[in-house]
């Protein structure tokens, strides 16, 4: 109960108590919060989290590569892109976040727990933190004996500037009281209570949903969120109450005040009436077009003023927005306001359009009224490349759709629900499980939609006629088609027709064929339907497209909700390993040029500036020498084949796996199986360096030959089945001479750290339905090693776990990785004690990311989890793509689909080194991984870099 009473609950039980029963109340409906929530009071204080600092040691280590990054941010600036790190540039943070709106892939709108509507990611890379204040909720009341309550929903009063007017926002009623006002939250759903708040005699209640529903590949990509209040009237005489919605034409920062925005009324069918805001976007992104709206009914009364003036003076608009509330203030609507559409506004003023809901609530009786937001910007553009969102496959690509999703948005919302109940009902009513548990498993699913998702349409990207260069073309056809060519013309106009055939033309000119781009749509078995492409950024700063190597962790959320798009990325991923691009990128760890990608390396991330077409836009270190990406390929492919029984594209992705496995023989230096590491951070933990065979790749890489033996077996080469079991059983016994007695070293030389990822292998072996990769006394005996050091000395597990503890009980201090905690990490490894059985465990271990990142007492992290934090509670990285990782936690508490294992990986089990067949293959295997082999490095250094190691040496820093 101590979960449930620090969310308020009890408080929330007293409030509902002092409620008449209504029977048009009885059944379930939107007016009352899911069981188990995510609460705050609207006037809670929000502690902002401090960010981390780099210590004296961590800033000479890290020094060159800090300036080489810098100066390569810059560089990038001036040619108009983007670098991966967004570091050097302020952000606002807060830590007042709540559910954000919309599907995924579609754009997103962030929504705080008070009310502001902020975080808007419409664009990608591109998030404006700040509040767009005229984006609001407001009520307003009258009583039969002239009693009368006003107020903006949202506690938090916009600050008068010296320029202001008095008729802009600042005019209206900001009375709200937030200590008698609740918000709740599960995503994708959330509740905000407003008890007898403006009128001590109504509650309201708002419902926010939007369309994020598991295996449905439809709504789930819509850019909309509906509202709903349900206002309950307790009083003795009937209550009028008009609810408004106000929106800015803006998309966050200051592009309200750039000119050139259009307001329009619109009504479409069912009596949805609303408006729509057209914005005109700057530079070169695509235009975007806002809809809010309401049903009218029999109770509900709709009227709209499609523009008002937020700021700036206007001779052309002349309602101010003082002018707007003050009509509704007086008439409860807009029937008697002379408002006109606005002609596209002038730069430097900002304009808002407003849309009022009005009905009578009689007494002991309760009303509803629903409101939609959506937005329409379905091109997105990379460069010359234009690709079209997943929703354009169902509202076209025009940009005109706005209107027609919140219309069904208003209309369907209730469907919707009763998806999203269905599904989250089962985990919500499973008392085994923890309430924080249950409520954060859900609410972590933010990333998905705040992650700078985009799901497009699957169609190849289309590109301008500059692109083309010096190559000759025409547009005119055969003969053959001139009539017809001629017909078209005549039904849709030469227009359309000539429109028709650039587009054809530039399909034929840049169509992406498998060799450059990593687009895995190839991939795909006849009449597979396409589902798209999918991208989510590593991180709010850290602006790569599919981290590989962190998708690892956050792949379960997909696999188990969404797994077509799943298997999307993993087909791109496969396409990119058999791409080679010799184009030359500048390392920042050496100012070293190295090639992008080559044949067989599992690339870092599928892009970021040029999606799919630049693949590998990490450029700290040279990942082509990574130990971690190939296994991690492979035994993603592997669990997906398992949990998906997807032979086909077991098939269609069998070369790339076998190419990834083949490049990966170069790092067995010594020829005993295991590769070994190279003494950089040559693997996720990219800032803690390696040597030799390692805990963390070692243990990957003895899961990922078995799941290779294994796959093998599912496509019928059983040659190859045979000789990866014999390479499994190999490298496996070299992988145990890391045994200490209690745990698995961190690495074979010397570093005796008790690593918390040191089971990573084992941990997707399990999951995956293989063989332990070590005995179970000694994965045990690791579990609990690593819960008594990595997670019990660090605040009595209430931080999570660690990444690396001494063995003398002291946080390893030697790397910035090494003393941090990540919330994705120690997800994955209470998902591990869980697969071994030690539950309560593993649950204790995860509790302590609830408790930093989403208490009430934590640190501020809730719906932007970072990637990690450090012993002094400050965090890395916010909004990342890791802790997504909680559902591996789900993966473990399910029941799995398994695969019938094939009787030949069965017999192939006594084979052994000399067999003739082993060695065939082996002869074979050789040929095609010495043609991956990369060349030698040229070890020298550049004097400064020379320079640099001398004056570390010199002050005694770990460099």
């Amino acid at each position: 109960m101590k979960g449930m009473m620090e969310n308020g609950l009890e408080e929330e039980v007293q409030e509902k108590q002092k409620q008449p029963c209504f029977s048009s109340m009885d059944k379930v409906d939107q007016g009352e919060p899911a069981s188990l929530t995510w609460q705050r009071k609207l006037n809670d204080n929000a502690k902002v989290p401090p960010a981390f600092a780099l210590s004296w040691r961590d800033t000479m280590h890290l020094a060159p590569l800090g300036f080489r990054l810098w100066r390569h941010t810059k560089k990038e600036e001036a040619k108009g892109r983007a670098s991966i790190f967004d570091i050097f540039r302020k952000h606002t943070v807060t830590a007042d976040h709540g559910i954000p709106l919309g599907g995924i892939g579609a754009g997103s709108i962030g929504r705080s727990f008070r009310g502001e509507f902020q975080r808007f990611k419409l664009f990608p890379l591109i998030c404006e933190d700040s509040p767009v204040l005229a984006n609001q909720f407001s009520v307003f009341v009258t009583r039969p004996n002239g009693e009368k309550f006003s107020t903006v929903l949202c506690p938090k009063r916009p600050e008068l500037s010296k320029e202001t007017t008095g008729s802009g926002i600042e005019s209206w009623d900001w009375n709200l009281n937030g200590e008698r006002c609740r918000y709740h939250a599960l995503y994708p759903r959330a509740w905000t209570t407003y008890n007898g708040e403006p009128d001590p005699e109504l509650r309201i209640v708002c419902r926010q949903i939007s369309p994020f529903i598991p295996h449905n590949y439809k709504e789930s990509s819509f850019p909309v969120s509906a509202f709903t209040f349900t206002l309950s009237n307790f009083g003795e005489t009937s209550a009028d109450v008009t609810l408004l919605f106000t929106w800015a034409n803006s998309v966050g920062g200051t592009s309200g005040f750039s000119g050139g925005h259009v307001n329009k009324k619109m009504m479409t069918k069912d009596g949805v009436r609303g408006v729509t805001l057209h914005h005109k976007t700057a530079n070169g992104r695509p235009p975007i077009t806002f809809a809010i709206a309401a049903q009218e009914t029999t109770d509900v009364h709709v009227s709209e003023c499609p523009c008002f003036l937020i700021s700036g003076n206007s001779q052309d608009i002349t309602i101010t927005a003082k002018d707007m509330w003050h009509e509704i203030k007086k008439h409860g609507s807009f029937d008697k306001l002379d408002s006109n559409e606005n002609s596209p506004s002038d730069p430097g003023l900002s304009v808002g359009a407003a849309i009022a809901a009005s009905l009578t609530v009689p007494s002991n009786s309760a009303r509803t009224v629903t409101f939609s937001l959506a937005w329409d910007c379905p091109e997105v553009r990379f460069g010359e490349r234009t690709y079209h969102r997943r929703y354009a496959k169902f509202y076209g690509a025009a940009g005109d759709a706005a209107m027609n999703i919140a219309h069904d948005a208003i209309i369907e919302n209730n469907n919707w629900e009763s998806q999203i109940e269905a599904w989250q009902r089962p985990v919500l009513e499973d008392g085994r499980l923890p309430e924080w548990y249950r409520i954060t498993l859900f609410n972590e699913l933010y990333y998905l939609n705040a992650g700078s998702t985009i799901w497009t349409d699957g169609s190849p990207p289309k590109q301008s006629f500059i692109t083309i260069g010096d190559r000759k073309f025409s547009l005119d056809k055969s003969r053959s088609d001139v009539g017809t060519e001629n017909e078209v013309a005549c039904k849709d106009g030469i227009a359309v027709e000539i429109l028709g055939k650039m587009s054809s033309l530039l399909e034929q000119v840049h169509n992406p064929s498998s060799s450059d781009a990593a687009l895995g749509s190839y991939l795909l078995s006849n009449g597979e339907e396409n589902i798209g492409q999918f991208l989510y950024l590593e991180g709010t700063e850290y602006l790569m497209w599919n981290t590989y190597d962190v998708h690892f962790y956050s792949s379960f959320t997909l696999l188990m909700l969404f797994p077509k798009l799943e298997l999307s990325i993993q087909r791109d991923f496969a396409a990119a390993v058999m791409m080679h691009d010799p184009g030359r990128k500048k390392i920042m760890c050496d100012g070293k040029w190295v090639p992008r990608k080559v044949l067989g390396a599992v690339p870092h991330d599928i892009g970021l500036n040029d999606p799919w077409f630049e693949v590998n836009s990490y450029n700290l270190f040279s990942t082509i020498r990574w130990k971690d990406l190939n296994p991690k390929f492979v035994l993603q492919v592997y669990r997906d084949v398992v949990a998906t029984g997807d032979k086909d594209f077991a098939q269609a992705v069998w070369p790339s796996v076998y190419v990834a496995m083949a490049y990966m023989d170069q790092f067995d230096k010594d020829k005993d199986g295991m590769i070994e590491n190279e003494g950089f951070p040559d693997q996720t933990y990219d800032a803690w360096s390696v040597k030799g065979v390692s805990a963390y790749c070692g243990g990957l890489w003895v899961a990922a030959l078995q799941a290779t033996s294994a796959l093998a077996g599912i496509v019928s080469d059983n040659e190859s089945a045979t000789y990866f079991w014999v390479k499994y059983q190999k490298a496996k016994s070299v992988y145990n001479t890391l045994w200490n007695g209690s745990y698995f070293n961190y690495d074979s030389e010397g570093n005796s750290t008790i690593l918390a990822d040191q089971l990573a292998g084992q941990w997707y072996a399990r999951l995956c339905g293989l063989m332990p990769i070590a005995d179970e006394d000694k994965v045990r005996s690791a579990l609990k090693k690593i819960h008594q050091f990595n997670v019990m000395k660090v605040k009595g597990g209430k931080r999570g776990a660690v990444n690396g503890m001494l063995p003398d009980g002291r946080v390893d201090m030697s790397a910035m990785q090494s003393k941090e905690i990540w919330p994705g990490v120690t997800y994955a490894l209470a998902a591990s004690m869980i697969q071994e059985g030690m539950m309560d465990m593993g649950f204790q271990t995860a509790s302590g990311i609830y408790e930093a990142a989403w208490s009430k007492e934590g640190l501020g992290y809730s719906f932007q989890t970072p990637e990690g934090w450090n012993i002094d509670d400050e965090y890395r990285s916010l909004c990342y793509m890791r802790p997504l990782a909680i559902w591996s936690m789900q993966w473990a508490l399910s029941e799995k689909p398994k695969l019938e294992r094939l009787e030949k990986q069965e017999m192939s089990r006594d084979v052994n080194e000399q067999d003739p067949a082993y060695l065939k293959h082996h002869a074979e295997f050789t040929k095609v991984a010495d043609l991956l082999e990369l060349p030698k490095e040229n070890p020298s250094k550049g004097f400064l870099q020379t320079a640099y190691d001398f004056i570390c040496r010199k002050l005694g820093c770990c460099c």
